[in-house]
């Protein structure tokens, strides 16, 4: 009973800790909303500079997991259509880009936060994956925008059977400083894809035993833990129905990634970005218990 009760504790220490105040969030929607463009779209950080179909989708995320409401989603709409190449089935970054397999996934992601139909797209998008993903970060958003618009597509065991292939005996993967990220990436794409898990237990125990002194996750070699790799590992946890077990030292961490105009910066001390925000967005809302998913 003492250990329930400590655990509870615990939980609900990390919990306060990690969640903004009523304030705060509203200082974090003012700097989101001062990176959109007037085409509808956003920029990544506060210098003036055209608009990025992977800012735009992790401005909209951001938003919501903030509690905010994106002012001009029609103009926001077209801006992402406008990045379809109809001939190559994919995305690009900006309008009348080069197609790649990551921006194709944004792409996707970006039509289903705006709650817009993906029928005109999602045949030739997911053609577009199966035929280009390759590398590891290609299959890794090839799976996180699958799963945006809950499709499989023909390359699903495929990639699974590639994935499996660099797992340890614990059920990580990767190795020494770099098996947190590793880990992160690979448990959540494979769970993404559909795919079961070997040893969930020692997964979870593995990434408690690498999280940093400054509370996060860092790359490998890295001196200290940024907010892209926390995410990672973070997301393995929460698709494992899982927390770490120094909570409250990675709320702290991302506490301290917060900027007075409002935004995140990847490390602490650094600027603001999009991305940055996007990731303690979703990372305070997994300390945080609430109903989500995105």
């Amino acid at each position: 009973m003492k250990k329930f009760i400590a655990v509870g504790a615990v939980l609900f220490f990390a919990c306060s800790t990690a969640a903004q105040t009523a304030d705060q969030k509203k200082e974090t929607l003012a700097y989101l909303r001062k990176l959109q463009n007037d085409d509808g779209g956003f920029r990544p950080t506060a210098k003036a500079a055209p608009s990025s179909l992977r800012a735009t989708s992790s401005a909209l995320r951001a938003t919501r997991y903030f509690g905010g409401d994106v002012a001009g989603k029609k103009a926001c709409l077209v801006f992402v259509k406008s990045c379809f190449d109809k001939k190559a089935g994919g995305f690009s970054d900006a309008p009348k880009g080069k197609p790649d397999v990551v921006v194709t996934s944004v792409g996707l992601m970006a039509l289903v936060e705006l709650k817009a139909p993906v029928g005109d797209y999602q045949a030739p998008a997911i053609a577009f994956l199966v035929e280009n993903a390759q590398r590891f970060e290609e299959v890794r958003m090839a799976a996180a925008g699958l799963e945006a618009i809950r499709q499989r597509s023909s390359k699903n065991e495929a990639w699974l059977r590639d994935l499996g292939k660099g797992q340890n005996p614990d059920g990580t993967f990767g190795k020494g400083d770099g098996l947190a990220r590793d880990t992160g990436g690979v448990v959540a794409a494979v769970l993404r894809l559909g795919g079961k898990l070997a040893k969930p237990e020692g997964v979870v125990k593995a990434l408690d035993a690498k999280q940093g002194k400054d509370g996060g996750y860092a790359k490998a070699s890295a001196k200290g833990s940024d907010l892209e790799t926390t995410y990672r590992v973070m997301r393995t946890y929460h698709m494992l129905k899982a927390k770490p077990a120094r909570a409250a030292d990675l709320g702290a961490f991302v506490a301290r990634c917060r900027n007075a105009d409002g935004g995140y910066g990847a490390q602490p001390g650094q600027p603001s970005s999009v991305g940055g925000t996007y990731f303690a967005g979703i990372i305070l809302s997994w300390l945080t218990p609430r109903k989500e998913e995105g």
